[in-house]
């Protein structure tokens, strides 16, 4: 039987994913608040404010405003609204209107003000189980699938035999898909290298030099990981695994979801994290980097997230703390990285 596919969200990461889908002839429902998006994308076939070059059969798109028209027609539903504004379209939602549903996370967030990742968010307030929940993540830049490059989508769920049919769903010449069950560390690992890639933004707007940045990101790599074992995530070490078959690799903080997220997002310039840290460390405010970028940079609200998360976890996490205190505690940026260069070793 067929799946009935739900998108919400109508951003880059939304229609990369959209795009993925219709080239491999799903029909999908399509959650778009905005009216006039609907009506361009009906007569031209292109979302007229993100990745305009990826063009849709439009007879593939059952698209509508009423968030939960775009749930009650859909099998599997897949999230793609930054994670600030989740709760606020969603809490109109009847608690019941997840039941029997799959979520797809593509939310490379946390809520804020509740400080909680999103399947414990819908767990608390509309009882989905995690065995329904599954996250999808990179590293991928939403423009590299728009120009069809190569890239890497990694799939977790607890449920391992539905996550390999949802990443067979996503399987094309230009997309590999990856499978693991790690489904609490890959969205702490997507949610950190957001708050460490505004950091390398700084850092390169501050005119510190890729000598520096190749050993910021290899402490963050690190502080990644103690945060990650702190609260419970455990895999093997690095450069060990059960087994020597490539593809049946235990996934360790050496992979591309960890590792390899964390690199691109630091030195991608389609990155928005690195953009908007860039920003601040030239000069800029948050509310002036917020208001020229338009768009939304994950890693901002993370930085407090996290910080104060970390309050009860404990892990030594200087970098994410100076980040955090440039971001929301009014310490310059070049002070900051005056206290970062003394932590890196």
């Amino acid at each position: 039987m067929a799946l009935n596919f739900g998108i919400i969200g109508s951003g880059s990461w939304a229609t990369a994913l959209a795009k993925i889908l219709t080239e491999n002839q799903h029909h999908i429902n399509w959650w778009i608040r905005n009216e006039n998006i609907i009506h361009h994308m009906q007569q031209r076939g292109h979302n007229p404010h993100y990745l305009s070059s990826a063009h849709f059969n439009v007879a593939q798109l059952n698209m509508m405003t009423e968030l939960q028209e775009v749930i009650k027609a859909s099998d599997i539903l897949l999230i793609a609204v930054p994670s600030a504004y989740i709760a606020d379209a969603f809490q109109r939602l009847d608690k019941n209107i997840f039941k029997g549903k799959k979520i797809m996370s593509a939310v490379k967030g946390i809520l804020p003000v509740q400080n909680i990742l999103l399947n414990k968010y819908l767990l608390r307030e509309f009882n989905l189980p995690l065995q329904n929940y599954f996250a999808v993540l990179g590293p991928c830049h939403a423009e590299e699938v728009a120009a069809e490059k190569l890239s890497y989508l990694t799939f977790s769920g607890i449920d391992h035999d539905f996550t390999m049919e949802i990443a067979s769903y996503f399987k094309r010449d230009y997309i590999n898909t990856l499978v693991n069950d790690d489904i609490w560390g890959v969205q702490y690992a997507a949610i950190l290298k957001n708050i460490y890639a505004l950091g390398a933004g700084m850092a390169h707007g501050l005119d510190y030099g890729d000598n520096f940045l190749s050993v910021y990101i290899a402490n963050s790599a690190d502080e990644m990981a103690g945060f990650l074992r702190k609260v419970g995530i455990r895999h093997i070490e690095v450069g060990v695994h059960a087994t020597s078959v490539t593809n049946s690799r235990t996934p360790n903080y050496a992979a591309s979801v960890y590792l390899g997220d964390l690199l691109v997002t630091c030195y991608s310039l389609h990155s928005r994290n690195r953009t908007f840290g860039n920003m601040i460390g030239k000069g800029y405010s948050v509310i002036s980097a917020q208001l020229e970028m338009n768009m939304v940079a994950e890693g901002y609200n993370a930085a407090k997230c996290i910080f104060n998360i970390n309050k009860e976890i404990k892990a030594e996490m200087p970098i994410a703390e100076t980040i955090y205190q440039v971001l929301w505690e009014k310490l310059t940026a070049e002070d900051g990285f005056k206290l970062i260069e003394k932590m890196l070793v």
